[in-house]
């Protein structure tokens, strides 16, 4: 069940993060698909749910094989000795030879033994009721660990998709301070500007470096912080490929919020098991009323001893000692120290707990939904308008690259035309990959 519901909201991301697997010659480029992969079978959190999913059919299981009998043999042997014992003495029935004293004596005895409990007021069956929607619901919470990893290693994924973008818009925006550096410094050498002006383009491109700089730690970091969610400890370089994600997808129809939020509420595993929660406190309404009514079991053994004080075969004794026997009892708590009674009430505060949990996680829902329509609506009209402030800023650059090498424009008018267009580039780029990232995590809880 979690990999048919992984697999399927996989599709999802992966509309945004197509990718082909390629391998470097230091180290290893992954791909969505690989991280994805990696992350659902070596990660100990989603390997730590699946062991509890796994204790839970074990107790599961336990309690249906309590509503059948139980059946068990035993068997003592036992040797005794008495030292100062007279041997020789006899016991004589019936004209033989019954027992004859010995200081040393064996015994034994052997016990088939059965039990059941044939009713106890639906406790047994209501138990194993409650085991089943326990196991259910470790096994959504094993969907839901698998659901909140896919979504961090989505943001991971984006924000480091997004940074490299970054890193080469201001590599291209260093490219443009080192020309009008250079320009600046041929300027200098032919009188047309003054040594101070020039430095202001050499500051200019020096806090490019740094920009480019800081960006590429950024991705680092970025990187850091998968390589811990897919808890990878090696020293190997690590990096991530993808296709680059397009305007189109960042321009595409956003679902309507109500609309993801009821289809989230039929589908999400928090909500179905805080559904089930409810469930299971009206069972274990009925186990703890369970407690008042009475308890029929049944049980039967057949058993046998022998001894060397008796002079008989083995198997004569076996015979003539053999007894079998079966019988039943009813029992009927009048007092139970208000062990029912308590029960019975923590029940009820169980089934009210659940109730208001639910509603808590169906208030989380619908607010991290709602989040992720407000950033996805919001965004996608920053970008819509960005592309239109980048196009207009980078005609403006243009412009005054050229008005300013014939010696039109100014260094402080050249330097706040190179400002308006990467704050331009930075906007449209950052406002695209939230756009898209937030879309998808939209489509992601509609389905």
């Amino acid at each position: 069940m979690t990999n048919h519901l992984f697999l399927t909201s996989r599709k999802i991301v992966l509309l945004l993060l197509l990718a082909v697997t390629t391998l470097t010659a230091s180290g290893r480029t992954w791909t969505y698909d690989e991280c994805l992969a990696y992350a659902m079978t070596e990660g100990t959190t989603l390997r730590k749910a699946g062991l509890t999913r796994q204790t839970a059919t074990e107790t599961r299981l336990a309690s249906s094989a309590a509503l059948f009998p139980s059946l068990s043999f035993s068997t003592s042997q036992n040797v005794s000795n008495q030292p100062w014992k007279a041997n020789g003495a006899t016991t004589i029935l019936n004209d033989e030879i019954q027992t004859v004293s010995s200081k040393t004596s064996y015994n034994g005895s052997y016990n088939v033994g059965a039990n059941w409990t044939i009713w106890n007021g639906g406790r047994n069956r209501n138990q194993v009721k409650a085991n089943r929607i326990a196991e259910e619901k470790a096994e959504l919470d094993s969907i839901t660990a698998a659901l909140t990893l896919e979504e961090r290693l989505a943001q991971y994924f984006v924000q480091i998709l997004y940074s490299k973008e970054a890193v080469e818009v201001n590599r291209a925006i260093l490219e443009a301070a080192k020309v009008n550096e250079n320009r600046g410094l041929e300027m200098v050498r032919i009188g047309s500007m003054s040594k101070a002006d020039c430095s202001q383009l050499t500051s200019e491109r020096a806090q490019r470096e740094y920009d480019l700089e800081l960006s590429i730690n950024n991705v680092r970091n970025y990187k850091r912080q998968l390589k811990a969610l897919l808890q990878i400890i090696d020293d190997d370089d690590f990096d991530v490929t993808a296709s680059t994600p397009t305007d189109q997808m960042a321009l595409a129809a956003i679902p309507s919020m109500q609309e993801v939020y009821l289809a989230a509420l039929e589908s999400r595993p928090e909500i179905k098991n805080a559904q089930m929660s409810i469930d299971n406190a009206d069972i274990q309404m009925k186990i703890a009323k369970g407690q008042r009514l009475p308890t029929i079991s049944m049980n039967a053994s057949v058993k046998t001893n022998t001894s060397s004080q008796n002079k008989n075969s083995w198997s004569k004794q076996i015979q003539t000692n053999f007894n079998a026997g079966a019988g039943f009892t009813v029992s009927m708590p009048i007092l139970d120290q208000r062990a029912a009674k308590t029960a019975i009430n923590k029940a009820n505060i169980q089934r009210q707990t659940a109730l208001l949990d639910l509603k808590e996680k169906q208030s989380t829902l619908h607010s991290t939904i709602e989040n992720y329509w407000i950033q996805a609506t919001g965004n996608q009209s920053q970008f819509k308008a960005a592309k239109v402030a980048t196009e207009s800023a980078q005609a403006s650059y243009d412009l005054l690259s050229e008005q300013f090498a014939v010696g039109m424009k100014n260094i402080v008018e050249l330097q706040n035309g190179m400002t308006r267009l990467l704050n331009a580039r930075q906007s449209e780029l950052q406002a695209k990959y939230t756009t898209i990232l937030n879309i998808k995590m939209l489509e992601l809880y509609k389905n």
